[in-house]
């Protein structure tokens, strides 16, 4: 287990048989860059700047798939790209679950997203509409 509280991720190539990454309570977003990790099965994100902003996360999601592959277990509460309506009023649990469907339509190996686990139904709704789920609520006028 490796504790970091930094901002680059350099020194991490070293360490190719790490299991699992605590990343929590840093300043990263989603320009995040993971050396290649094949061994890494737990990863926590917790508490950074992690945004839905544009494309960034589906590209996030998408390197994370690449550089990452035996990920099962994936938190990012406390970022903005997790709609938590303990943290942000305007977001609900459909947000939640939305979000939930997009993030298993990219990593379609996690067993664990945030604190709960996945379901079969989840994994099955991932697979046949995770890739729109990205879509956000619309803000009443």
């Amino acid at each position: 287990v490796a504790f970091v509280v930094c901002r680059s991720l350099e020194g991490l190539k070293t360490f190719s048989y790490l299991e699992e990454l605590i990343l929590d309570n840093n300043l990263l977003g989603n320009d995040l860059l993971l050396p290649r990790l094949p061994h890494l099965h737990t990863l926590t994100l917790n508490k950074n700047q992690i945004s839905f902003q544009r494309n960034t996360c589906k590209i996030l999601l998408d390197h994370l798939a690449d550089v990452v592959p035996s990920l099962q277990y994936l938190s990012l509460l406390g970022n903005m790209a997790c709609p938590n309506e303990l943290v942000c009023k305007e977001k609900d649990e459909d947000d939640y679950q939305r979000y939930r469907y997009f993030v298993l339509h990219k990593l379609t190996n996690l067993k664990f997203l945030d604190t709960r686990k996945v379901t079969r139904r989840e994994r099955e709704e991932a697979l046949v509409r995770g890739a729109f789920m990205k879509v956000v609520k619309p803000k009443d006028s």
